[in-house]
């Protein structure tokens, strides 16, 4: 199977490619892997090939189809944070680059899988407790907009028969390894990261904000196990809201004392910010799993076994 990642050097990115070359997942054997960003992917193996270019480029978007390709998992985005400060570069590549990468596709002889990772920063406004399934988007963020356009354009060129598509609303992913980065939602995993590390931190959020998570392994796992679903399972439906946890910043605190002690909890103090504050918490904190969990998607356990798995990975490198 030969598969096309976009946005391959992010941290994402990286977990989905050793995901899918995982010869133990059970899942078809990946013999080639294009991993394709603006800037080199630094997965090693030999069955990954870099590709470096802008994904609304469409030229460099054609090149990376010049051979046939069976699955592509566009992950390539501005995050949240840096379309809400530059609406010019959100639309370029969150919106354009989309565009151009599904246009591409349609030079193959057969539809390939596209999977694309969307957000559930699409969701804004007013909101029942629990979202369910077919409830109307209305993001309150360029981000969150700009995804929704480009699951509407996954679905159309689905219905066109252009490429087999399907889009996955991801929750928060926390707790992610490395720096903080420019999504607004970045304090997620702030503050248990930078505890952990002996670093003073902020939660710009009051501590009672529902937030829908999900750990980095689950995320990997759903966005690979997307890529395999018989198109006949989603019965004419790509949009696929995904598993996850709803925890608060407080509840999160609360299991950091528990792994960290309260050295580690008192790292962390409150800032609110009205602006992180209205837009994150216009997202959806719980949404119905249901569907989801038919369709064979995973769900961590907890908000203990989140920072565990963190835990294990940061002692592992």
């Amino acid at each position: 199977m030969r598969v096309l990642v976009t946005g391959a050097a992010g941290f994402l990115g990286r977990g989905l490619i050793g995901a899918l070359l995982d010869d133990r997942s059970g899942r078809p054997p990946v013999d080639h892997v294009l991993a394709a960003d603006a800037v080199p992917c630094p997965v090693r193996d030999r069955r990954v090939v870099t590709r470096t270019g802008d994904i609304a480029d469409p030229a460099f978007a054609a090149s990376l189809f010049e051979r046939e390709v069976d699955l592509v998992h566009h992950l390539a985005a501005v995050v949240s944070g840096e379309a809400e400060a530059d609406f010019d570069r959100g639309l370029h590549v969150n919106v354009d680059g989309t565009r151009t990468l599904l246009d591409a596709c349609r030079s193959l002889r057969t539809p390939p899988r596209v999977v694309f990772a969307s957000t559930i920063a699409v969701f804004g406004g007013r909101l029942p407790d629990v979202v369910p399934p077919d409830f109307w988007p209305r993001p309150q963020s360029s981000y969150g907009a700009e995804k929704i356009i480009g699951e509407v354009l996954v679905a159309e060129y689905t219905r066109r028969g252009f490429v087999d598509g399907i889009a996955v609303r991801l929750p928060t992913v926390a707790v992610r390894p490395g720096r903080p980065n420019a999504a607004l939602s970045s304090f997620v995993s702030g503050i248990i990261r930078e505890p952990l590390a002996g670093i003073d931190t902020v939660c710009p959020v009051p501590l009672d904000t529902r937030l829908w998570i999900c750990s980095p392994g689950i995320a990997t796992a759903n966005l690979a196990h997307a890529g395999t679903l018989a198109a006949a399972a989603l019965d004419g439906d790509p949009l696929v809201n995904l598993p996850g946890l709803t925890v608060t910043p407080g509840e999160m605190l609360d299991a950091l004392e528990r792994v960290g002690g309260r050295a580690a909890r008192a790292r962390v103090r409150c800032e609110p910010d009205a602006r992180v504050t209205r837009i994150v918490g216009s997202w959806a904190g719980a949404l119905d799993p249901a569907r989801a969990r038919r369709l064979g998607f995973h769900v961590d356990r907890d908000v203990d076994a989140v920072i565990a798995q963190f835990v294990r990975s940061a002692a592992s490198t």
